[in-house]
């Protein structure tokens, strides 16, 4: 695991959008003492989590303190260890993105059963007793990621798809929302469909076997994090000129727009998770209410 403490420190547009972040009701002052501490949970590591690490940081200011952990590869036991390990360490609030929704309910309302408030962000927990998720409409996220393909194509074409774990409930909405979308407005076919379990070697082998076993096909399909920094290197390595279609933004990734690796990267303003995080934490440890979704909505980034 990796385990780092750190004291606080519109689609269709070619640059991300900064959406508003809105407060249910005005923060009540908070009276001087020790600074609050706030966990989160990762399901792995990846490039993207520490962009969401540093908007974090710099949201935190002084009274704040971060515990910020994550396994080295998705992994349930583990993402239940963390929490527990938080629970036992009483902190004031924790933020988890949950490698499997339903297996996660029975921890997460334990730290809540103690006064621990939790949020989650990029995949939700919705029969928990969550009291917020933070992202997008992961199902809307894959009708954009269709219609931005369906664009490219001209509505004719043989796509492959590659996601992370079967069992994360937004990797599955996302993949959803993408095949209603294809189905219902398209000619396009989804010729293989693979899950890499959140393990980038994996992610490239598939995409190679795939590749190798669909060589005539129109576009990739990244509809996780794992899988979009898998695709660059094998577009590297092969030299491919395919359309690739990835998700998620980091300053790799969009400097792989630049280098034609990536064709458009499908966003859902990652980078300013993390101070709607700390937002919503702090708006919570205050006593004020929040809203039950902070929508970060989608950009569309290459076009």
């Amino acid at each position: 695991m990796v385990l780092l403490v750190l004291a606080g420190c519109g689609n269709g547009t070619n640059q991300p959008q900064t959406p508003v972040l809105k407060e249910a009701a005005p923060l009540p002052s908070t009276p001087a003492g020790p600074p609050l501490i706030f966990g989160i949970i990762y399901p792995m590591v990846n490039s993207t989590y520490e962009t969401i690490t540093e908007n974090a940081e710099a949201a935190a200011g002084d009274h704040i303190k971060l515990l910020v952990q994550a396994p080295d590869e998705a992994n349930l036991e583990q993402q239940i260890r963390i929490m527990e390990m938080m629970i036992k360490q009483d902190v004031d609030g924790i933020a988890i993105d949950p490698v499997d929704s339903a297996a996660l309910i029975p921890v997460i309302n334990q730290a809540v059963a103690k006064g621990i408030p939790v949020i989650c962000f990029e995949s939700d927990s919705p029969d928990s007793q969550r009291l917020a998720y933070i992202g997008a409409d992961n199902i809307e996220t894959g009708r954009v990621i269709g219609r931005t393909v369906d664009q490219l194509l001209g509505g004719q074409g043989m796509v492959l798809v590659e996601s992370g774990m079967p069992h994360m409930l937004g990797l599955g909405q996302r993949l959803l929302g993408l095949q209603q979308y294809l189905d219902t407005y398209t000619g396009i076919d989804v010729l293989e469909i693979q899950h890499n379990d959140g393990d980038e070697g994996s992610a490239v082998h598939q995409l190679e076997q795939m590749i190798s076993a669909h060589p005539h096909f129109s576009a990739l399909i990244s509809l996780d994090y794992v899988s979009s920094s898998g695709s660059i290197l094998v577009w590297k390595a092969k030299g491919l000129k395919r359309y690739n279609i990835a998700l998620g933004f980091t300053p790799s990734l969009k400097q792989s727009v630049e280098n034609g690796q990536i064709t458009r990267i499908i966003s859902q303003n990652e980078q300013n998770w993390g101070e709607a995080i700390i937002h919503t934490l702090e708006s919570i440890a205050a006593g004020a209410s929040v809203p039950e979704f902070i929508n970060m909505e989608v950009t569309v980034i290459g076009e």
